[in-house]
Parts: structure tokens; C-alpha cells; sequence
């Protein structure tokens, strides 16, 4: 960990970090387990060559997820931009217990459901590797178009990680959002990039959340995410349909939640997210 780290560690927190071991935390950031000189123990990230605001848009992101009290999310004990750190409470990581997929159906039900004040980010901050732009938007629609399928359209054309042809199939998905995206819903409350990595289980089978993409949205985009690695049991999915009913023909709406993230995949690794691309868009045009 970096003098400059450590120092301001020392500063925000008022003790300093004794011991830090290396772990495994996100494939951008350095992390650490880290022990504290107060007795803490604690989890920190740095990064050498930042993205601006990479850690400070994390922390608010978590921070606007946990004031709903909804679902487990970590504090946000320090945080800064230069040098970039984020310091967060430490989990005792477990093993899933009998109740926790559907705990955490009924949690990420009532996240969802507390909403948000527009489709993107009030603070207009930039989310995922790609600094997708969260601009506010009144409907879901013009969210989805503008800011997040016409700037990864760009994107997969500009750097040849899709065919033309796709890139003009993804357009065609765009003009057809009305139709394709049913009934308008109100903006929910995401976290924006769950797969199964970004959920935690503690040592009493409880789930937590981390690294968020958070933003209003769609909130098939959430459970689309979850669909797309796998890692989320059965019972998870029932129980949120049943605190929190999903609208009609929401099966059919899985491939156009994942066009997003899988044009992500195949911009960043290429390989077998290219089909995937293609194969979204054949089930929605």
C-alpha cells in the first residue's frame, strides 16, 4: 500500500493501518485486508491511474444504497480521489444458509422499490469501466437509448468489437425501445452490475452488496444481470416476484436487459460475448 495511501488512511480514520494483506477485489483496483491500529478490521482499494472519481463514485453509489435500508451494503469509512482510496467495513465472509436466497429476493425487492428520483444519477457521475454517462432522463426509454445502447454502439464500432451489421441491429433495437421495453415503470432503485460477484454472503448467510454501477433504472435490468453469470438460487427469484410482481411478458424482455452488459463484455474481452451480442438481438428483432 502507498505511503501517500497510508497517510491519509491515518488522516480521515485518526489511527493507522498496521497490516495489510494483498486479496483478490475487483479486476481494476489493487485491495487489501487490512488491519487497523484501533483494532478495526478493514477493506481498502486503491488504484494508481484512476478513472476521475472512480472511488468517490463507488462510495456515493453505496452510500445511496444503504440509506434505504433494504439490503446489506458496507460502510463507507474513507474515501478519496487523489490519492484514490475507498475504505469500507470488513465481512466476515460464510456459506449461504437455507433462508438466504430468499432473504435476499425480499431485499432486493424492497431496493427496488425505494426508488429514485429520475432514470440516472442525480450527480450525473459516470458508472463502469466504460464511463457509461447517467444524465437524468424522464423515462426509461431515452435512459436506455442515450446512455447506455447509442454510446456502447459507438464504442463496439469505433474499437471493431462488433460487426457493422450488428452495430445497425443495435440501432434498429433502439428505434423499436417503445415497443420492446413494455408498460412504463417508474425508476427503481439499482445497483447496476449484479452479478454474482458483487454479492457477498457473511457468516450468518446474510447477502451484502458491493462494487455498484447505482442508478434508476429498469428494474429488469438488475434481475436480467443476475440471469446473465448465474450464482442467484431459485428461490431468490420467487420470492422477489412475490413481494414485488414483475409486469407482463417480463421473460421476454430478458435478452434486451442483457444487451447492455453483454456489449460491454464484447467490447472489453471480445471471444464468445460477440455471439452473445448477436444472439440477444435475434431474439429481439
Amino acid at each position: 500500500m502507498h505511503a501517500t495511501v497510508i497517510d491519509e488512511i491515518r488522516t480521515s480514520l485518526e489511527t493507522s493501518p498496521t497490516t495489510w494483506r494483498r486479496v483478490s477485489g475487483g479486476d481494476v483496483s489493487d485491495a487489501f485486508d487490512t488491519a487497523l491500529g484501533d483494532g478495526r478490521r478493514v477493506f481498502v482499494k486503491t488504484h494508481a491511474a484512476p478513472p476521475e472519481g472512480l472511488f468517490t463514485t463507488e462510495a456515493a453509489g453505496l452510500d445511496w444504497l444503504r440509506e434505504t435500508d433494504a439490503v446489506r451494503i458496507p460502510q463507507v469509512l474513507a474515501v478519496g480521489d487523489d490519492p484514490a482510496f475507498l475504505v469500507l467495513e470488513w465481512i466476515d465472509e460464510g456459506s449461504p444458509g437455507p433462508d438466504t436466497e430468499a432473504s435476499f429476493g425480499r431485499a432486493l425487492a424492497a431496493l427496488h422499490r425505494a426508488g429514485a428520483p429520475s432514470f440516472g444519477r442525480e450527480d450525473r457521475r459516470t458508472t463502469g469501466s466504460r464511463g457509461l454517462p447517467n444524465d437524468p432522463c424522464d423515462t426509461w426509454v431515452e435512459f436506455f437509448a442515450t446512455r447506455r445502447l447509442i454510446p456502447l454502439a459507438r464504442m463496439a464500432r469505433d474499437e471493431g468489437a462488433l460487426e457493422a451489421s450488428t452495430v445497425r441491429a443495435i440501432d434498429r433495437v433502439v428505434d423499436r425501445l417503445d415497443d420492446l421495453g413494455g408498460d412504463p415503470e417508474p425508476p427503481a432503485r439499482l445497483h447496476g452490475d449484479l452479478w454474482a460477484g458483487n454479492r457477498l454472503v457473511d457468516v450468518d448467510g446474510v447477502s451484502w452488496l458491493i462494487d455498484p454501477a447505482a442508478h434508476g433504472g429498469h428494474r429488469e435490468f438488475d434481475l436480467a444481470m443476475m440471469r446473465l453469470f448465474g450464482g442467484y438460487g431459485d428461490a431468490c427469484f420467487a420470492e422477489y416476484e412475490s413481494a414485488h410482481p414483475l409486469a407482463e411478458g417480463w421473460r421476454d424482455r430478458i435478452p434486451l436487459h442483457q444487451l447492455a452488459p453483454l456489449v460491454v463484455h464484447a467490447i472489453k474481452f471480445g471471444g464468445g460475448y460477440v455471439p452473445a451480442v448477436e444472439r440477444a438481438l435475434g431474439q429481439l428483432l
